[in-house]
Parts: C-alpha cells; structure tokens; sequence
C-alpha cells in the first residue's frame, strides 16, 4: 500500500497529511492541520516530520509527495510546491501538484454528494475578488472532471454550472448575497477549504494513473499576476462591502 505525503499551504492553514489507502474504499490519514497564518514555512517541515515519525516510516518510504498547486496564496502556493520539490529530491521521489479547488469538490464528496449534483467552489481570493470552479464527479472514471473553467474575478462574475449543484469554500461567508448563485445552491459548504487530507485521495488516483511528475516540473496554478491592491482600490472594497452589508441588514 503507497503512503503520500500531502502539503497544502495555500491559505492561512498549515495542512500535512501522510495517507494510504486501506480495506475497502478507505483511506488512512494522519493529518497535521494549523492555523498558521503567514508562518506556515516554519512549521510544515516539523509537521511532516511528525506524521512520518507517528506512521514509523522514512520519507523515502513513501511513492510520492502531493502539493496544493492553487490556486491560492501567493506565498503559500510558493511554499508548498518549493516544500515538495525539496522533499521529492532529498528522498528520490515524485511529485503530484494538486488543484485546490478540487480538494475543496472531494471534501463535498466526503459530505454525502448525491449522484449528478455538481460542486462550485468559490474561495475567498482578497482584493474583493473570488477564486472559483465547478466540478462534477464521474462514477465510471472515478474522478472529478471540471466543468466550468477556473477563474478569478469579482464574486458577482463566478460561472454558474447547469443543473443542482453544492457551493463550497468561505466565498458565501466572504461575500454574502454578491455571491452568484448562492440563492440557487442546494447546500453550502462553508467549511470544504483545501486541507491536505482530500488531496491524499485525489493524489492516490492520480498515482494509479501513472500521474505523478518529475520534482523540477512542479510549478504552482496562478490565476492572477497582480498580488496587491493600491490603498484606493482596498478602500473602493471595503465600501462595497459595508455597502453589502447594509442592504443585506435592512
């Protein structure tokens, strides 16, 4: 049975986890999973240790490492996928970049996803803006495809998938009504953000398909260039949310 080691550090939260899979369908994960804020490069590497050393493994015992590709963070998506690459030369081991908004679609999945419902993910981007993408599940395939394009851009642009579908991500908790679609989702999912165990399932299958890559083909999904805003476009977003707020209270 192959262990990976997942790293996933494209928002506020230093996640590991060290997984297999086990009888049946299952999957066993020991997970570290912290809010670090911005000091997630100080404690991933304790973290991995600390994973491998609960499972009595080496690094070099496992088949690959899987990284959150984005998007995400900036500086987070720098620090996973340099993490891995520096982890997979050590040990003389593969790479699996994974999309984050994906592992947000699998921890749907993990909360009982009915058969042809889609999943859209919307994730807060800063600077007023959303990350998003729709995914539905292929039972045959057994595998996520993607049905609307990954994009970043003002939450009352995100592309809608056709039929029912579950939002996932803090975008809803973010942005309130601006958010399109929030009124035609099934269910939200406020609490399906990248976390490093789902990716484990993910990178598993794509392991099995003969997916993993070379450590110096790793390179992270950026949506966007731009990674600030000037002091007048933060100031133009916090009136259009104080603005959204007060018509969402009256």
């Amino acid at each position: 049975m192959s262990w990976i080691l997942a790293v996933e550090t494209s928002t506020e939260w230093c996640s590991l986890a060290l997984g297999r899979a086990a009888a049946g369908a299952e999957i066993e994960c020991l997970v570290r999973h912290e809010h670090t804020g911005a000091r997630s490069s100080a404690r991933v590497l304790p973290a991995a240790g600390e994973v491998l050393a609960e499972a009595g493994i080496a690094l070099a015992d496992c088949a690959a490492i899987a990284f959150g590709a984005g998007p995400g963070s900036f500086t987070g998506l720098r620090t996973a996928c340099g993490v891995a690459q520096g982890l997979a030369f050590g040990a003389g081991l593969p790479v699996i970049p994974v999309n984050t908004l994906m592992a947000c679609a699998e921890r749907a999945r993990d909360a009982s996803l009915p058969d042809d419902t889609a999943v859209l993910v919307a994730l807060d981007a800063r600077m007023d803006e959303a990350y998003s993408g729709a995914f539905r599940w292929n039972a045959a395939a057994r595998e996520w495809a993607e049905i609307t394009p990954m994009r970043v851009g003002a939450p009352e642009t995100v592309v809608l998938p056709e039929g029912d579908f579950w939002l996932a991500g803090n975008a809803a908790a973010v942005f309130g009504e601006r958010l399109a679609g929030l009124a035609r989702a099934k269910r939200v999912l406020p609490e399906a953000m990248p976390h490093a165990q789902p990716m484990v399932a993910i990178a598993l299958r794509a392991l099995a398909r003969g997916e993993a890559i070379d450590a110096d083909q790793a390179m992270p999904i950026y949506l966007r260039d731009k990674v600030a805003q000037t002091i007048a476009e933060r100031e133009a977003a916090a009136a259009a949310r104080a603005a959204a707020h007060a018509g969402s209270a009256s």
